[in-house]
């Protein structure tokens, strides 16, 4: 009976601990391409960076309790409705944010000659990302 739970607890601790390295590294891969800095750079509060840092690090690790353990929050369609919303918008800046270090579309369009159509082309991917989003949570697909 000792050695099974020794061996359990073991295997609680690599678990936590895995998860906490696999969790520093996405937070830290998040704040190397600097979508919190890019964001607190746009809206002039660059002072309060750290604080968002902080934020951003306590929402994953808020988000990985409820998922984890299943909690579940007494709220009714409307806040799932308004996570998936805020779910979207930091996936698409997370995305935006990659491919902006890997300078994708500014190469893509410079050698596809389509420069001058650059607002045009941002607005249909985000037009089609919402319109697939859309298509997909209302048909059930």
């Amino acid at each position: 009976m000792k050695l099974m739970w020794t061996t359990q607890m073991l295997l609680a601790v690599i678990g936590i601990s895995a998860g906490i390295a696999v969790a520093g590294g996405l937070f830290a891969f998040l704040v190397e391409l600097g979508v919190v800095a890019d964001f607190a750079d746009r809206t002039h509060t660059g002072d309060r960076i750290l604080l968002y840092e902080s934020c951003a690090a306590f929402g994953g690790i808020i988000g990985n309790i409820i998922y984890v353990f299943q909690i579940s929050i007494p709220a009714g369609p409307w806040i799932l409705g308004i996570c998936g919303i805020l779910a979207g918008i930091f996936a698409g800046c997370w995305a935006m944010a990659l491919a902006e270090i890997l300078n994708v579309f500014p190469v893509f369009l410079r050698r596809a000659g389509l420069i001058k159509y650059l607002t045009v082309f941002i607005l249909s991917i985000a037009l089609g990302k919402g319109l697939g989003a859309c298509l997909f949570f209302f048909r059930g697909w």
